[in-house]
């Protein structure tokens, strides 16, 4: 798979650990930034990161920011994108499984360096289930993409 990889300021210090867990897992790297600790916004590069995922340049995206909660609110505005918060391995396969989730968000201040590996091994390893009941609660997610502020 191409694998769309982006962090912060806060998630750079990470990057190049999930960067390489990636490449070893045998999937390719599409990098969107950042390449430094020099400060940028989160909303920014959640965003870049998951344009390759809408354009069909990436398969799916990693996220790395200071907790994972900045990036994964960021990234799941974007129509298209369903983002899950995978600090620990069975978040990170349970987001693909039974909510078809394209993106996974990291806090490179919360996640065990003993636990990156497995965290991205069960993310990039997990299928949709595709059964009745994941279909319908996958469809119900993205009608929520739909909706619209009540006009005043």
């Amino acid at each position: 798979m191409r694998i769309a990889i982006g962090a912060d300021h806060a998630g750079f210090p990470l990057k190049d650990r999930v960067v390489q867990a990636v490449r070893r897992l045998g999937h390719t790297v599409v990098d969107c930034g950042t390449d430094s600790t020099a400060a940028v916004d989160f909303p920014d590069i959640t965003q870049a990161t998951c344009a390759p995922v809408l354009d069909g340049r990436a398969d799916r995206a990693i996220l790395v920011c200071g907790t994972g909660a900045g990036a994964v609110m960021a990234a799941n505005k974007i129509p298209g994108i369903r983002c899950g918060l995978a600090n620990e391995a069975y978040s990170a396969h349970q987001a693909v499984e039974h909510d078809d989730a394209n993106a996974i968000a990291l806090g490179a201040w919360l996640v065990p360096p003993a636990f990156l590996d497995a965290i991205l091994e069960n993310f990039l390893r997990a299928t949709f289930d595709d059964d009745e009941d994941t279909r319908r609660r996958v469809a119900k997610l993205n009608a929520l993409d739909r909706l619209r502020p009540p006009t005043s």
